[in-house]
């Protein structure tokens, strides 16, 4: 039931859009309520089974017809005239209504109930055994006399438990207790499938979207991080850099000045930076 009012959702709201503009395009000017939900509403809906008025909506196939234009006499209960400026977008519309309706949504209702029958499918041997077993518990659990010899089993009932003081034994019937060896095996094939389950809900939670987007926003903020990091570095390098050459038109200064005074009487010139030996990377 949820995929057919899925379905009929989309179709009402394709089937109300069309009608809509089909009657702006068409009628202009109509203060009819019934004619307006008609055209609106019923009209399209006939579509989707082949009945098309074309004599209705084609301004080339358009007859005699006895309409006016007229507000008052239109108002007073006159048929109101078809308007001719844009028939050629009530046919094109046509056309793509019945295309969307016929094919896409009816294709649309095929997948919706393939996807859903395939799911079922899948389950239907768990959901069998699951009834299977209510329905064997519910006619194990009634009296075995049918009506209406079934009060001789309530009475029987009646006697047995208020009378004798005799506790029921059905609801122990299906009651397994294992013990030992067996109890050890089911505890561990009960750990086993519990952490299955858990890896696999695990796995499709990894695998939705959401945990999707989260960890490409994860990666995308490490990223960011890093490029932030790597711009920090860049600018104190740019910084060191500009330092460094202050210090050393400082020092070329400096020893320019004393090279020209008087102060230090040099045999030769102070080296130069192209006249020094680098040193070997360690």
């Amino acid at each position: 039931m949820k995929d057919v009012f899925f379905f009929l959702f989309f179709l009402a709201v394709w089937l109300m859009a069309y009608g809509v503009a089909n009657q702006a395009l068409l009628y202009s000017y109509d203060p009819r309520p019934n004619w307006i939900f008609r055209r609106v509403f019923y009209r399209p809906y006939l579509h989707i089974f082949g009945q098309i008025p074309i004599n209705e909506m084609d301004a080339d196939k358009l007859g005699e017809v006895n309409c006016t234009d007229d507000a008052a006499r239109i108002e007073a209960g006159e048929e109101p005239c078809m308007s001719t400026y844009a028939n050629w977008l009530v046919v094109i519309l046509l056309v793509i209504y019945l295309l969307c309706t016929n094919i896409v949504l009816v294709n649309l209702l095929i997948a919706i109930f393939s996807y859903t029958f395939s799911k079922v499918q899948e389950h239907s041997d768990i959901y069998w055994k699951f009834q299977r077993y209510n329905l064997i518990v519910e006619y194990h659990s009634r009296p075995c006399l049918a009506p209406p010899f079934i009060i001789i089993s309530h009475l029987h009932l009646l006697i047995k438990r208020y009378v004798r003081g005799i506790s029921s034994v059905k609801g122990r019937h299906f009651v397994l207790e294992l013990r030992g060896r067996k109890a050890s095996r089911l505890n561990t094939w009960e750990a086993i499938q519990k952490e299955n389950h858990l890896s696999a809900q695990n796995k499709r939670q990894r695998e939705t979207d959401t945990a999707r987007l989260k960890r490409t926003s994860l990666k995308v903020d490490s990223v960011l991080k890093q490029m932030a990091e790597i711009r920090d570095h860049d600018r104190r390098l740019r910084l060191l850099e500009t330092e460094l050459e202050y210090c050393c038109s400082a020092l070329s200064w400096m020893a320019d000045a004393l090279s020209q005074s008087n102060l230090i009487k040099a045999d030769r010139p102070p080296p130069l930076l192209r006249d020094l030996t680098p040193l070997s990377p360690s």
